[in-house]
């Protein structure tokens, strides 16, 4: 029975907002809890609970009716996630003043996902070297923009994978890593056992980029292995 009831109970993360520059009670310090301030607990439970990178914006949907008391301390808890964040969620909520319950809620948020993302500044070519000097920073909702590029990722390991027109915004599948072995071309294979290593010829039956498992065949033996990719034109295998 302990087992079962323990498979009910969910982990909760809290944010807690202590009492600091509000209008006080005088006789006892304690302070009432605001809209804004809600909603910035909200955000910061749901960033830490979705490990966010960027700036989330959180919209109350509905009228919302602030704690009739007040506390010296407020704390947050969201009791119910949605599965995924979204432009639009439903989630269950919380309030404690100073440790104590003091309402529950169960809200409509509109949120958006602020971060830096790529666009294009100029024409880029199919198949052209990743080069930001080509490109330019917009600030993009994540959440609406879902296949946006951030800026976090891109230097001349990658390529674009297709042409594109300026003034538009990258997304994943604009790029791809830049193939270190291409189809059709002799690599140098070295094969790895302990301290030994022997190097030889290999014929690539495919394109591959850093860290990618390609096949290869033995121009002798027309035999086809696979090895990984681990530097421009050049392959390895361990035994």
């Amino acid at each position: 029975m302990h087992r079962l009831l323990k498979s009910f109970v969910l982990p909760v993360l809290a944010f807690v907002m202590v009492a600091s520059g509000r209008a006080a009670d005088p006789a006892t310090g304690s302070v009432p809890f605001s809209r804004e301030e809600f909603v910035a607990a909200l955000a910061g439970n749901f960033t830490e609970h979705y490990k966010l990178e960027g700036e989330l914006q959180l919209e109350l949907l509905r009228t919302w009716s602030a704690p009739m008391r007040m506390a010296h301390v407020w704390t947050v808890e969201v009791a119910d996630y949605p599965a995924v964040m979204a432009s639009a969620m439903l989630a269950r909520c919380r309030v404690l003043a100073d440790g104590q319950l003091a309402s529950e809620y169960t809200i409509t948020l509109h949120a958006a996902l602020w971060r830096d993302a790529w666009s294009a500044r100029l024409p880029l070519p199919a198949n052209g070297t990743f080069d930001p000097a080509l490109l330019e920073v917009r600030r993009v909702d994540f959440l609406r923009d879902r296949d946006a590029l951030p800026v976090a990722v891109g230097d001349r390991g990658f390529i674009f994978s297709r042409s594109i027109q300026p003034d538009r915004l990258l997304t994943w599948h604009d790029v791809s890593r830049r193939p270190l072995v291409r189809k059709g071309d002799l690599v140098e294979v070295a094969a790895i056992d302990g301290l030994l290593q022997v190097t030889m010829k290999g014929l690539a039956l495919e394109n591959g980029a850093q860290g990618d498992t390609v096949s290869i065949r033995n121009p002798e033996s027309k035999k086809d292995f696979a090895a990984q990719v681990v530097a421009e034109n050049r392959v390895q295998i361990h035994f």
